[in-house]
């Protein structure tokens, strides 16, 4: 058995230095180890005063029960270290006293809990940080310098980039800044953008799902049912699915500013009447064409039966319900400072403001946009979707639900995000078939994959201060990092 559960850098603390055994207080160790040494002995003699079968006497010949072997290792280490070898032995003068006392019983488990004592106790006294084993550098590390390169190019003036697995969350960074005219100020990791067309999935088709799981609407039911204008010009055989996977005929925008001039802004009732005047331009269900005009008219549905405004439903139903703390329609005024600015307009910075025209002449309001928030906030809502509609134990939408939320209905898209049609590059080219994805004009993305429950949530600000900027490239970059490292993984 080894007596000796230090290596010799420990003997420092319990060993006085040579030549000094006759000077007063000359011990370099400081007061707190004296204590903890202190501290240690009295645990010993406390545990082992009993056991006098096998004590150590140093100052009696013969009676050391360390082995010989031993012995001599601990003379060797003094004599090599201290050469004056008095320093360990007991005065001559003084009468015989017993120096340690050990138990023959002692056995490995106690050997382990002194030297457990004693490192914490050194620890502490010398204010030392236990050894930590290094974290192995993340695959997703790439990712900054994509990021770097592409404000460098000046194709978003900031970006947040978030990524997690199932309930972790595994990357999260900022970079550049979140304004850049007239002043400047950076990018932090909770700051607010305008997610433009991510507000479809993640307001709209969600709250029209909520009502849908409460019996309120059926996704086959006619839009005529709920806005009788709406049932005209070839719009009659329109149902709520049509709206929600972009395939009901209508055209993909119109004229804000044309409204603007005629009724003022906001009108949000003008822009319902001007939709239901138009005239499809194709059969429901036959064409796939992205229609903000279709999520503007689920909003008016989601009123019409809840009695409540787009805005006051969500965050009732979804974002409160979440946790989603800083994800709002309208942020008040208070968010301003934590919101990245969208482009300027007349000569006005648009921070907090809706950037996108007709959500503007819906006061802000719309089911095709409207709605801020951060990338830890979208980081719950990725993760709602991917455990079937439940987060901390609290559920939002059924299996069912999520499931018409996020896999492909007709023409490869869903009831409310993308899979596999056209607009879908944001996936990059390794994401597997099931992932499922939706962006934002300002230039805000999230992508996420049911199988390995991966989700990627990218947030720029691509149209500040011109509306010139490009998240395009950025997003496949990135989705190209993610999914190929998924693929590599074991």
């Amino acid at each position: 058995m080894n007596v000796n559960p230090y290596n010799t850098t420990d003997y420092e603390i319990f060993l006085p230095l040579a030549g000094q055994k006759n000077k007063p207080n000359t011990n370099p160790i400081k007061p707190n180890l004296q204590k903890a040494q202190m501290n240690i002995n009295s645990f010993i003699a406390k545990d082992y005063r009993k056991k006098d079968d096998f004590v150590v006497r140093i100052n009696k010949p013969n009676s050391n029960p360390i082995s010989s072997k031993a012995k001599m290792n601990v003379n060797a280490f003094s004599q090599k270290d201290y050469k004056n070898e008095t320093a360990f032995r007991p005065q001559k003068n003084k009468p015989k006293q017993t120096q340690r006392r050990f138990s023959c019983n002692i056995d490995m488990k106690l050997i382990r809990t002194i030297t457990t004592l004693l490192t914490l106790l050194l620890c502490i006294a010398t204010g030392c940080r236990p050894v930590q084993k290094e974290i192995p550098k993340q695959p997703f590390s790439r990712i900054d310098h994509v990021i770097e390169e592409e404000i460098e190019k000046a194709n978003f003036p900031g970006a947040v980039v978030l990524i997690g697995k199932h309930n972790e969350i595994v990357y999260w960074h900022a970079f550049g800044n979140e304004v850049i005219e007239p002043f400047e100020e950076p990018v932090c990791r909770d700051t607010i953008f305008d997610l433009a067309s991510l507000t479809k999935p993640i307001a709209t088709a969600a709250s029209i799902m909520i009502l849908r799981d409460r019996k309120a609407v059926e996704l086959d039911d006619y839009v005529g049912t709920y806005i009788s204008a709406f049932a005209c010009n070839g719009k009659e055989e329109v149902r709520l699915k049509h709206l929600l996977g972009h395939t009901s005929g209508l055209p993909a925008y119109m004229n804000a500013n044309s409204l603007k001039e005629q009724f003022g802004n906001p009108c949000p009732e003008k822009v319902i009447e001007k939709i239901c005047g138009l005239k499809a331009l194709s059969k429901p269900g036959e064409k796939f064409r992205y229609s903000c005009l279709g999520y503007i008219t689920l909003a008016k549905i989601v009123e019409s039966v809840s009695g409540k405004s787009i805005g006051d439903f969500s965050r009732e139903n979804i974002f409160a319900r979440l946790g989603m703390e800083h994800t709002a329609y309208n942020p008040p005024d208070s968010w301003e400072k934590d919101i990245a600015a969208t482009q300027i307009v007349d000569g006005q910075l648009l921070r907090g403001t809706v950037h996108d025209p007709l959500a503007k002449l819906m006061a802000g309001l719309s089911g095709n946009a409207g709605l801020f928030s951060n990338a830890y906030d979208l980081s719950i809502y990725c993760r709602m979707l991917l455990n079937d509609g439940i987060w901390n134990g609290t559920r939002i939408l059924s299996p069912e639900a999520v499931a018409m939320l996020t896999t492909a209905q007709a023409h490869g898209r869903s009831y409310g995000f993308d899979v596999n049609s056209s607009y879908s590059s944001v996936k990059g080219s390794h994401a597997p078939e099931k992932v499922f994805c939706h962006t934002g004009y300002t230039g805000t993305s999230m992508v996420c994959d049911p199988v390995s429950g991966t989700f990627v949530i990218i947030l720029t600000n691509r149209v500040h201060p011109g509306d010139e900027g490009a998240a395009k490239p950025v997003r496949r970059k990135v989705a190209d990092i993610v999914f190929s490292s998924l693929q590599m993984t074991p």
